[in-house]
């Protein structure tokens, strides 16, 4: 009688477990991510922790001082007044007329984008998919480039050096009637809106009572982008007011910048500006952006979540 023997083959391991690659792996992400906020803090953080910090400071302590240790509150409180004494108080006017342009374009923007697209979304009617390529194209054109024939439009009216010459190019907003267009095209239900035109509703019912409450986050989100553009937007003002009375924030700027030695010589005198007062300045000019972005924010992710899911 023959007995076979049956060796057992041994598991000859020709390389590193899957464990311990998964652990690189894993470190190298890590790793990755620790060099991403290294350099986000090198590039973004530290120039904004230095320019809060140098409105603290005198003109002297921020030249020679440690560029990481705050002022006093006295050198901070003067800087204050250098800065809203300015011309005799211009600085107040153009925070002023950046608050009106801003909330004028605001307004007329959700009057216009979210009725736009609602409709782009919801109803079929001719050259409506050449519409929305339309849209598509104009948002790709940069704003800079409107300005000439915008421009030359409004002059013809006769509307150059008024309100309506900034408010009226920065309502023009296709970014929100692209955003409205893919919320109300994946997140709400139409047959939620049949059933309420069963019930009766007009057209102007259904897009009011039912699709218009139920997209409160998108148009929390086409007002902040909104406000943001207008804020901060720059060149168009700057071509259409012909007057430093009716100047936005950002372009009174400008003034200030010519108005401090340190970048113009010649502009030493008693309206001189000094770099502690023009970096508050930098600070006042972008405070209302970050007021609206903290009380909003809630708003805001919900208004950037939407559409991601189609119920």
């Amino acid at each position: 009688m023959t007995t076979v023997l049956t060796r057992r083959p041994h598991h000859v391991s020709s390389g590193p477990s899957r464990g311990h690659r998964a652990g690189a792996g894993g470190g190298a992400g890590r790793a990755l991510v620790a060099v991403v906020l290294a350099v986000f803090v090198l590039f973004f953080v530290i120039p904004m922790v230095w320019l809060l910090l140098a409105t603290t400071k005198s003109a002297h302590e921020l030249l020679v001082g440690s560029p990481f240790l705050p002022g006093t509150p006295a050198d901070l409180a003067a800087n204050w007044r250098q800065l809203f004494d300015f011309q005799d108080g211009a600085v107040t006017a153009w925070v002023g007329n950046s608050a009106l342009y801003a909330v004028g374009a605001l307004v007329m923007t959700l009057v216009a984008s979210i009725p736009a697209g609602y409709a782009m979304a919801m109803t079929d009617f001719r050259f409506r998919r050449s519409l929305l390529v339309l849209t598509l194209i104009i948002m790709l054109i940069p704003n800079t480039a409107l300005v000439l024939p915008i421009f030359l439009e409004l002059n013809v009216v006769g509307l150059i050096g008024s309100p309506l010459s900034v408010i009226l190019p920065m309502s023009f907003f296709p970014f929100g009637v692209y955003l409205t267009y893919i919320y109300f095209s994946t997140s709400v239900p139409r047959d939620l809106l049949s059933a309420a035109r069963i019930d009766g509703c007009s057209e102007l019912e259904v897009f009011t009572k039912v699709a218009l409450p139920l997209a409160t986050p998108i148009v929390a989100l086409v007002a902040f982008f909104s406000f943001v553009q207008s804020w901060n937007n720059f060149f168009l003002p700057f071509v259409m007011l012909p007057s430093s009375d009716g100047y936005p924030v950002q372009v009174g700027l400008t003034s200030l910048l010519a108005s401090t030695p340190a970048f113009n010589p010649s502009s030493a005198g008693a309206q001189s500006v000094q770099l502690p007062t023009l970096a508050l300045a930098t600070v006042v000019s972008v405070l209302p952006v970050l007021i609206v972005f903290v009380f909003a924010q809630r708003f805001l992710v919900a208004g950037m979540t939407a559409g991601g899911t189609k119920e």
